[in-house]
């Protein structure tokens, strides 16, 4: 259970090699999170990972999951939920996938909406689930801003996140009132290995900085969050652009 001020004392992070969610797994052991589950691929950079957070003083468990594999989700985090109760589940797998290339090529777009997308639904309903069971627990998706409008220059990763962002917030309606919670993180460009080399916009963030927005979102309940917080009302604008400019714009 979450304690006094909102900190949860477990956390099953799906996507456990993202730099965004082992941020936030760093800030929540250093408030009282003991118990952490990094759910994906087996890799060196897992048990890495998994090492890292035990040296903080958590006990830390890798599990193999897998985004691609949907048909695999139920059994595994059914495992994870037996072992007893998680009062966060962060979904934090994604990939941003190459826009030139993967237009020229129909499978590798697929890939990015499966991983991004399909995924994430099957996930995020398996894990909403088992929650919902064990009365309690947050459900944080790691969304994006490129999901508020797509851009033609990454129109592909944009749509794929705006479905994600969509579900999620059709989710956490439909669980409001069970005890369970979601809450949707837009963050805008955040300094990662899966940024780098990529010009780098105004406003642009860093993992940590998410992590502080997403442990600040837990203690209030949030439902969405922004960061940072600013882009808020950049995206509003943005939003309700007449189509003829949005299209002329250098984005």
């Amino acid at each position: 259970m979450k304690d006094a001020f909102g900190i949860p004392q477990s956390l099953l992070v799906l996507g456990g090699t993202s730099e965004i969610a082992l941020s936030t797994a760093r800030r929540l052991i250093a408030r009282r999170t003991r118990t952490v589950w990094l759910a994906g691929r087996p890799s060196a950079d897992l048990e890495s990972a998994a090492a890292e957070l035990r040296a903080l003083g958590a006990d830390v468990r890798t599990v193999a999951f897998d985004a691609l594999d949907p048909d695999s989700h139920e059994v595994v985090l059914g495992k994870v939920f037996a072992e007893g109760d998680v009062d966060v589940v962060l979904l934090a797998f994604g990939i941003l996938g190459d826009q030139a290339h993967d237009e020229r090529d129909p499978a590798a777009a697929v890939r990015v909406a499966r991983t991004n997308y399909t995924g994430a639904v099957s996930a995020g309903l398996v894990s909403a689930r088992a929650l919902q069971a064990q009365g309690h627990g947050s459900l944080v998706v790691l969304s994006s801003v490129a999901g508020e409008r797509a851009r033609r220059s990454n129109f592909i990763y944009g749509s794929s996140k705006a479905g994600l962002d969509a579900f999620a917030q059709g989710l956490g309606d439909a669980l409001h009132g069970t005890g369970v919670h979601v809450m949707v993180v837009r963050p805008g460009f955040v300094r990662t290995r899966m940024t780098a080399g990529l010009d780098e916009p105004p406003l642009a963030t860093t993992p940590e900085a998410v992590a502080t927005a997403v442990e600040l979102g837990l203690r209030r309940r949030s439902e969405t969050v922004w960061v940072p917080g600013l882009l808020r009302v950049v995206m509003s604008a943005l939003r309700h652009m007449p189509r003829g400019v949005f299209r002329r714009l250098p984005i």
